[in-house]
């Protein structure tokens, strides 16, 4: 199923949610500082960088055209995190882990509705989007159980 936005072809999986891609994009491999952009909707307002899958997209590349679009960066696309549901609006989004390599001066979304972009330490972002973006909150926090797991396993230690 399909619907058109005037520059895009928004597309639905077969329960009906749309389909999203989304990078949490770090500026080094130990992924402890993420990039957030300003909201097109609420511009005082921090998001995770995302938007809906193009037809024939696979999620891997709708993520990193989204975040060049939205965040003006380019970089190494890592692994799926996962995929989250939004209940309220619908969606499924596919939010990959991005390392940063490369910073746009000027970028789509800057130049054409003034988006902002702001590096943030996780436990800070995590509190920034848990007001107004939930979701997007619940995406850093699954990173951060990976992480506890991940050093559970490896040292039998629990956390």
């Amino acid at each position: 199923m399909m619907k058109f936005k005037p520059n895009q072809t928004r597309t639905y999986d077969r329960e009906g949610f749309k389909k999203r891609a989304a990078c949490l994009c770090f500026r080094s491999e130990q992924e402890d500082e993420v990039l957030l952009v300003s909201s097109s909707r609420y511009p005082d307002q921090w998001i995770v960088p995302g938007g809906g899958m193009e037809p024939e997209e696979e999620p891997g590349g709708a993520a990193v055209r989204e975040v060049y679009e939205e965040a003006g960066v380019k970089g190494k696309l890592g692994r799926l995190l996962g995929i989250f549901e939004n209940q309220d609006r619908k969606h499924r989004t596919y939010v990959y882990v991005l390392t940063v390599t490369e910073i746009l001066e000027d970028w789509e979304d800057s130049v054409n509705i003034g988006r902002k972009r702001e590096w943030f330490k996780v436990e800070d972002a995590i509190k920034v989007l848990q007001c107004h973006k939930p979701v997007h909150a619940e995406y850093l926090e699954k990173l951060k159980l990976g992480y506890n797991n991940a050093f559970e396993s490896l040292s039998g230690i629990p956390q």
